[in-house]
This record gives C-alpha cells, structure tokens and sequence, in this order.
C-alpha cells in the first residue's frame, strides 16, 4: 500500500501566513502539521511508500523537510508543476496527477495534508480491509448541522454505507462529514480516471465521492477524538492550543 498526501493547496484562507509558505509546514507546538499525518502513517506495516505531493511554489520547502523529517518509511515528493490559484489542479486533478507521474497501482490511503486529529489510523484501516475492495473514507461528527455547512456532508446507513453527500450545503441534514481521509482499493483507482474525463469539478475530493457512491458501495469510518481541518486563523489558533 501507498499513501499520498495531498499538500498541494495555495491556502488563501490563511494569508498572510501561507501566502509565501506552505500550510502542511505550519507548526503546531514543536512540529510540522505534516509530522503529525507522518506519524499516523508510520504505524501502518504494510505501507510502504509515502508520497507528498505540492507545487513548484513550494516544493523547495518541503525538500528541506524531506531530509530532517524522522520516519523509516520512503518518503517521495512531486511537483503537480503548478506556480499560483490560476493554474491549481484541485484536489483530485492532484490525486490523478500522482497516480500517472508514479504510475500507482497498489491499494491507496489518501490524507489531507491539513489533517489533525489524534485517533490511530490502525482502527481505520482495519475497518477498510474488511471491507474488500470498496473505497472507504473518513468521517467526523461534528455533532451540531450547522457547523458542517462549511465541509461535505455525509449520510450513511445502518451498515455504514455512505448514502448522502453534498459539498458545503447549505442546509445540512447531518453533522457528520467528510475529513479528507480516504481508501480507495487498487481495484477502484481506475475510476478516478473515468471521472476526470468525465467531470470537470476537480477541486474538492467530495463532488468525486458523491460521483462515485452513486456507482460503488462507499464506506464511512468514524472517527472519535479531536480532529481540526486547519482552514483559517481561528481554527489554527485553537488547534495549536488545544496540541501545544
């Protein structure tokens, strides 16, 4: 298995901070957002690669990472070769990208490179591979609706099938949502191709899991813990508190 983290993003939200430095390299206490991810994925034996994608803005920065940061897994970086908002893949024209530039074929465990939670992946994981071949993905519940109108929106049955899912909705009929973690079995990574030649939404991973759901059983695992998408000031603010 692969996993490739996607820290690709210009992070706008969080100018000035990010306007000349990328988010995944914000620190939280004593280390890099993206040392936590790295930590999570380092418990994971049958991983046996991790691949950081980012831009040609940054790339430099994450090279000096690259060569500090402290794991026994093989770390890979890729340059989507974009430079600015203007030409910016999104986050599945990123995952697509990879997939052709390292020619992945192996089972893939896709993370946000502005994840931060504290709950193992093992538990996830194992939830995934009894799952068979089906793309499994991360859920949080944020417990009140209408604090999930900013993320996409997820509606699961009784067996944890992923049966709803809208992209920042505005009236949300669930407070459970999608944490940019997600599973797709080499079997399934086929079907990303399909949807970029299908689609043009290419930016946010949830408009591919709602495509995609309507065509394959999805799963959704539940987190518990604390988990923060490092979106804007507020958020960061609070989560370096809350991990300092």
């Amino acid at each position: 298995m692969k996993a490739l983290i996607l820290a690709a993003g210009y992070a706008t939200r969080l100018y000035p901070l990010t306007k000349e430095y990328p988010k995944p390299l914000l620190k939280v206490g004593r280390k890099h957002l993206i040392d936590y991810i790295i930590g999570k994925l380092e418990a994971i034996d049958v991983l046996s690669e991790i691949i950081v994608i980012t831009n040609s803005k940054f790339i430099s920065f994450f090279r000096r990472w690259a060569k500090k940061v402290k794991t026994k897994k093989r770390i890979t970086l890729v340059d989507d070769l974009t430079k600015g908002l203007n030409d910016r893949r999104g986050a599945i024209g990123d995952i697509y990208f990879a997939l052709i530039k390292k020619k992945i074929k192996d089972n893939l465990l896709v993370i946000g490179g502005d994840n931060l939670f504290d709950a193992d992946l093992d538990k996830f994981m194992d939830f995934a591979v009894g799952k068979g071949a089906k793309p499994v993905i991360g859920v949080y519940d944020i417990k009140k609706k209408e604090k999930a109108a900013g993320y996409g929106v997820i509606g699961m049955d009784k067996e944890n099938r992923v049966v709803d899912f809208k992209e920042k909705p505005l009236k949300p009929k669930s407070s459970l949502i999608a944490m940019c973690l997600y599973y797709f079995p080499k079997e399934k990574l086929n079907l990303i191709n399909e949807y970029m030649r299908k689609t043009k939404k290419h930016d946010a991973t949830g408009f591919y899991i709602d495509w995609l759901r309507q065509r394959e059983s999805v799963f959704g695992y539940v987190f518990k813990g604390r988990w923060y998408d490092i979106g804007d000031p507020k958020v960061y603010r609070e989560a370096r508190q809350k991990f300092k």
